[in-house]
C-alpha cells in the first residue's frame, strides 16, 4: 500500500549558543506532510519553524530522528534570492541547465512556468526591474520548473503589502491545483495558514514540539471563507492559544 505522506518522526535538534550554551530546538518533533496537500506550520518567533524547513531541505543537520531523505525538495525563501545579473527567463533556466536539460525542452518548460506565474510578458526583465510580488513569482517559477516532490515555503510573502500578499496566496492555490503540488508552508500569519492549508501544525516555544494539529474544515479555498463565522472562530482560537 503506497505511503501517502512524508513523515517527520522523533526529531531532535540543538544549537550551541555562546550566550546560553546548549539550546534544545526540537526534543521529540513529529509531523506528517500529506502528499498533494498543503501543510502549514504556525508558531512564535524562535520556535524553530525555519530550522525545521532547513532540515527538510538538507541545509541543516539534526541529532536523531527521521525526516524524508533523498527527496527532491524545492525551496522558496522569504526573499526571492534571484540572480540579479540574469533575466527572469535566465533565472528560471538556471536549474534546468545544471540538470542537463536540452535546449528544446528547456524552452518548453520555461514558457510553461512563465505562463503559470503570469510573467510571460516580463521574461526579458532583470530582478531590479520587477516589483516584490513579481520577483517572488519568478522565484516560484524557478523552483517549480524542477518538479520538486515537496515545495518548501519559508514565509515567502511576509515582506509584501496586504494586496500583493493576497494575490500571491491566490496564485499559490492556483499552482497547487494545477500541478497537484505538495506544499510545506512556514508562516506566522494565521489567516494565511487558514486560507492555504489543509492541515495546520501549531508549534510551542523551544524545545519545540507540536502544541496542536488542526484539520482545516472547509474544502473550497477562496477569499469568501474569510467572512464566515467558522473562519472567524478558528482564527480567534489560534490567536488566543
Amino acid at each position: 500500500m503506497p505511503d501517502n505522506s512524508y513523515k517527520i518522526e522523533h526529531l531532535k535538534k540543538s544549537f550551541q549558543s555562546s550566550k546560553n550554551g546548549q539550546m534544545q530546538i526540537f526534543e521529540d518533533l513529529n509531523m506528517e506532510i500529506e502528499k498533494g496537500k498543503i501543510t502549514a506550520v504556525l508558531g512564535p518567533s524562535g520556535c524553530g519553524k525555519s530550522t525545521l524547513l532547513a532540515i527538510l531541505a538538507g541545509f541543516e543537520g539534526y541529532e536523531s530522528g527521521n525526516v524524508p531523505e533523498n527527496k527532491n525538495m524545492g525551496v522558496v525563501f522569504q526573499t526571492p534570492a534571484l540572480f540579479p545579473w540574469l533575466t527572469v527567463e535566465e533565472n528560471i533556466a538556471y536549474g534546468l541547465k545544471r540538470h542537463g536539460i536540452k535546449k528544446t525542452e528547456r524552452r518548453k518548460q520555461i514558457e510553461k512556468y512563465l505562463k503559470l506565474v503570469q510573467l510571460n510578458e516580463y521574461a526579458g526583465l532583470y530582478p531590479r526591474e520587477l516589483s516584490g510580488g513579481m520577483q517572488q513569482r519568478a522565484a516560484l517559477a524557478r523552483t517549480l520548473v524542477l518538479h520538486p516532490e515537496v515545495l518548501l515555503m519559508d514565509e515567502p510573502f511576509s515582506a509584501l503589502d496586504p494586496k500583493l500578499k493576497s494575490q500571491m496566496q491566490k496564485l499559490t492555490l492556483q499552482l497547487w491545483k494545477e500541478l497537484e503540488q505538495t506544499i510545506f508552508l512556514v508562516t506566522h500569519d494565521v489567516e494565511e495558514a487558514l486560507i492555504l492549508a489543509d492541515t495546520i501544525y501549531v508549534m510551542q516555544e523551544c524545545p519545540a514540539g507540536v502544541h496542536k494539529k488542526i484539520q482545516v474544515p472547509w474544502k473550497e479555498k477562496n477569499d469568501e471563507i474569510r467572512t464566515t463565522k467558522e473562519f472567524f472562530d478558528l482564527k480567534n482560537s489560534l490567536l488566543n492559544n
